[in-house]
């Protein structure tokens, strides 16, 4: 009878350890990605907006060339202001975003060297085992020729009272 791994519980729990690990990894990989969708909507809302400014000012050069009222001057200036505010704003969300995205690729990153940990630790068990399992059957081969030995001693006494 071959006796049985007494790590098998061992190795059970950190394989499960591992998968979860690995599942850690899958969510925080999609929550990054999600993160840069949202960086790249942002960026280019504010892409948008900075398009609309130099639109206006381009405006506001022309109408200055052209030569037109002070009040009409006025108010396209303080529209651009109000773009600029935007812009401002935007531009500030971009920003958040960008650490946000930092904060997500730093928690892949943890995520994925704590999968690696608990791999080597399932992979340092597996080693452990094939090297256990050779030493039991090295074991098993050292009783089966003790046993051989004591059956031809056995059989040799027998044989020789007989005669």
């Amino acid at each position: 009878m071959k006796p049985k791994y007494p790590l098998e519980q061992l190795i059970l729990i950190k394989q499960r350890r591992l998968e979860e690990a690995e599942r850690i990894l899958k969510e925080k990989k999609e929550a990054l990605e999600k993160e840069k969708e949202k960086q790249k909507l942002l960026e280019e809302a504010r892409d948008q907006t900075l398009r609309h400014k130099e639109d206006k000012m381009e405006q506001l050069r022309e109408t200055l060339d052209a030569g037109t009222t002070s009040d009409k001057i006025e108010v396209m200036r303080s529209y651009i202001k109000v773009v600029e505010e935007e812009l401002k704003q935007k531009q500030k969300k971009v920003q958040v975003q960008m650490e946000k995205v930092k904060e997500a690729e730093e928690a892949v990153e943890a995520a994925r060297q704590e999968m690696l940990k608990k791999q080597q630790d399932v992979e340092k068990l597996k080693m452990h085992r094939k090297e256990w399992d050779k030493e039991m059957k090295a074991f098993e081969t050292y009783q089966e020729g003790i046993e051989t030995d004591d059956i031809g001693t056995a059989m040799h006494t027998s044989k020789k009272y007989k005669r």
